[in-house]
């Protein structure tokens, strides 16, 4: 599985890396889809509901990973991220994303 998140993410980004070193995973599917189970310890942010976040997320001052059910809305999310000054990659799905 790590090689397949090093060909998705390119040389260099080690996901289990970026959370030993404290970032903050964004669930970004609805608060009902984050009810029927999400990754321990992460925040659930809609992706509809992102950009107005950009602020707080700022604050936390630590590396984000998005997740959701499949992947595109993370990757919608950290690319959002990424144009704002937020250090944020997509982590895929959640169940991918909890074995971080």
């Amino acid at each position: 599985m790590l090689g397949f998140i090093k060909k998705l993410f390119g040389p260099g980004v080690d996901l289990s890396e970026k959370m030993r070193e404290g970032a903050v995973i964004v669930d970004v599917r609805s608060p009902g889809e984050y009810a029927g189970g999400h990754v321990k310890g992460s925040k659930n942010i809609p992706l509809d509901k992102i950009s107005g976040k950009i602020n707080t997320i700022k604050k936390w001052d630590k590396p984000v990973i998005t997740c959701c059910a499949s992947g595109m809305r993370s990757g919608s999310a950290a690319s959002i991220l990424k144009q704002n000054g937020v250090e944020a990659y997509n982590g895929g799905s959640w169940q991918k994303a909890n074995r971080l």
